[in-house]
């Protein structure tokens, strides 16, 4: 698809209609077609061309890429343009049978409030989606998006209707709010924020903080944080601007509109988190795509099966290790126990590296997978299991970042699923039908493992040491017994 807004035109390439976006090709142009809007009520002369050559790309790009379907939607400066007609025919002349669609202010918000559902499915509090010329207002409850407004602040219309000046443009942004009195509603929640200016602070707060993973999605900032941020960005001249670690320089006239709107967004709303979402828009259509069963499942597993699927072996392990564990913990509430299938699923995916390098790779490979359904918390927490499935140092270097991002009862978690794990490639190779010939059984303070004789399997010095590291782990005896086959 091709994203047309205020200020830049991005053409997307999802590959496949899997439950997480994967976006093979991603390409933007910074063209301002916005710019001057306000004061014309036309799209920039001096842009229109430009677009036009940059769309006759993409459209380009798109077939030869055999990508479909292609659409080209677009948003706040095109549907408020008087020259906005002129400009799709345009389109449409140069490019015959190209598919055009003008959102409403509504429709925009709802497509993002998808796109944010896909990466968030229980999302809960207010969607903020900030694009050049608006910005796009949405109630999430439990899931679902409720009420949605457009509010013409966008950074750009924010900037041109205050004539530049920060102090102007916080009453203006307050005012517009003030029009959607449910934000209201988000006290105590999440504020889900969306939009390329809004990343683009998150970007710099990364970069300031020395944060060990430099994704956008997921990342929270508490309200103090988010209010901390956004006072120092509006305050901060544009030299300033210009030496803050990861401030973009095609973005530094738009920082501080965007900081406005978020410090007056956090007070309307009483929002107690800010959670940053590389989704929106785009994925919001990519979404409706897809069939209802796969929008439903599990952002998490269906992550962890797709790296299983590119990276594993054996796609019948993974659940029979789920199963294979589930007696080693009992009791699991809901949450962790997903984590742990997720875990088996992930648990092979360094089967095709050098083995010198295995459990790092393996971690590597999940922590920075490119995808919306891991968040910053299952990326370390996955990425650490597969590593001590992989025999790592518990201390080693590349591990640095899941002693910032997890806690140590998380760690410990993650070091008995990497030990018991550990001990079923032991026994199996990875392959189903050696696993199904042992078992594992806690009782009373014992860990036992049964082995069937005859079935390949046998207590070799490797298995009695990784059994006694899985009984060290969870403080309990550790005993082998072998029944006839």
């Amino acid at each position: 698809m091709v994203d047309l807004g205020s200020n830049s035109v991005r053409l997307v390439v999802f590959e496949g209609r899997g439950r997480n976006p994967q976006a093979i090709f991603n390409e933007k142009a910074v063209l301002g077609l916005g710019r001057g809007l306000q004061a014309t009520g036309r799209l920039n002369e001096d842009a229109i061309g430009p677009a036009l050559t940059v769309l006759a790309r993409y459209h380009a790009v798109a077939h030869a890429m055999r990508a479909t379907p292609l659409q080209v939607v677009a948003t706040a400066a095109v549907r408020d343009a008087t020259n906005g007609p002129a400009f799709v025919a345009a389109m449409h002349e140069r490019m015959p049978g190209l598919a055009v669609r003008i959102l409403t202010g509504e429709e925009e918000a709802r497509l993002s409030a998808d796109g944010v559902l896909l990466g968030f499915p229980g999302a809960d509090g207010v969607l903020g989606d900030l694009g050049g010329g608006s910005l796009e207002v949405v109630r999430l409850v439990s899931g679902r998006a409720e009420r949605a407004a457009s509010l013409p602040i966008g950074a750009i219309r924010l900037a041109e209707r205050a004539g530049g000046d920060v102090v102007r443009a916080r009453a203006i942004a307050e005012a517009e709010m003030a029009k959607a009195p449910w934000l209201a509603e988000g006290g105590g929640r999440d504020l889900y924020l969306v939009g390329g200016a809004w990343r683009a602070l998150a970007r710099m707060h990364i970069a300031q903080t020395g944060y060990p993973l430099a994704i956008v999605h997921h990342y929270v900032l508490r309200r103090e944080e988010a209010r901390d941020l956004s006072s120092v960005v509006m305050a901060a001249s544009r030299r300033v601007l210009e030496r803050m670690p990861g401030a973009p320089q095609k973005r530094l006239g738009d920082l501080p509109f965007a900081a406005i709107t978020m410090r007056r967004l956090l007070r309307a709303t009483g929002a107690a988190r800010v959670v940053f979402s590389a989704n929106g828009l785009r994925e919001g259509w990519y979404s409706r795509l897809l069939p209802d069963a796969v929008r439903a499942e599990d952002p998490l597993l269906a992550a962890a099966r797709g790296l299983a699927e590119t990276w594993g072996r054996e796609p019948a392990l993974p659940p029979a290790l789920v199963a294979w564990t589930d007696p080693v913990f009992p009791d699991q509430d809901p949450v962790s126990r997903g984590l742990r299938e997720a875990a088996c699923w992930v648990s092979d995916i360094g089967s095709h590296d050098h083995p010198e390098y295995r459990a790092e790779q393996a971690f590597l490979r999940v922590l920075r997978q490119h995808g919306a359904g891991l968040d910053h918390h299952a990326r370390a927490f996955l990425g650490l299991c597969a590593a001590l499935r992989y025999e790592a140092e518990p201390g080693a270097p590349f591990l640095a970042p899941t002693r910032v991002l997890l806690d140590l009862p998380t760690i410990r978690r993650a070091e008995t699923i990497g030990a018991a794990l550990r001990l079923a490639y032991t026994l199996c190779g990875g392959t189903p039908e050696l696993l199904a010939g042992t078992a594992l059984e806690r009782s009373g303070g014992r860990l036992v493992l049964r082995l069937s004789e005859g079935t390949g399997v046998f207590a070799g010095e490797s298995v009695l040491r990784r059994m006694d590291q899985l009984g060290a782990v969870l403080g309990l005896e550790a005993v082998v017994e072998v029944a006839e086959g």
